[in-house]
């Protein structure tokens, strides 16, 4: 009599078991979707490499990148990635002061005038003229007014 009592339990009782099972994935609650928190593990600022000068803008303003290619002829170009954290569209100035392998500084490029569409990432490109500059600091500021 127990075997049969317990097969009949086990008859009854696993369709509901299985019911039960199917069931709870369905009350299961989905993450809370969230904006990804601004991170700065790509982030290069106020380096030896990069400077933001003083402004309004420097909190919506980061370098993700900075890469150095040594030229044929022995100068140095610089790339910079600038990213605007803003939603909106930022003007500023891009430049780069460029140094002997003692840190003094031997040519300072040209400013340029660089417009940073919202929530995007833009390239400036600087070339040394002196094949002495081994290092350098990539400078941002406000546009002047």
């Amino acid at each position: 009599m127990p075997a049969a009592f317990l097969s009949s339990l086990c008859r009854s009782l696993f369709p509901t078991a299985l019911a039960a099972l199917l069931l709870l994935p369905g009350c299961a609650v989905p993450p809370a979707t969230t904006a990804p928190a601004e991170t700065t593990k790509y982030t290069l600022e106020n380096t030896d490499r990069f400077m933001l000068l003083s402004g309004a803008a420097d909190h919506a303003i980061s370098c993700t990148g900075l890469m150095e290619l040594p030229l044929a002829d022995g100068r140095l170009e610089v790339v910079a990635n600038l990213k605007n954290r803003e939603a909106q569209p930022l003007k500023v100035e891009a430049g780069c002061a460029f140094k002997s392998a003692a840190e003094a500084v031997l040519e300072q490029a040209a400013w340029q005038s660089v417009t940073l569409p919202e929530n995007a990432t833009v390239s400036v490109h600087f070339t040394a003229t002196n094949p002495a500059a081994k290092k350098y600091t990539v400078q941002v500021r406000e546009t002047p007014r």
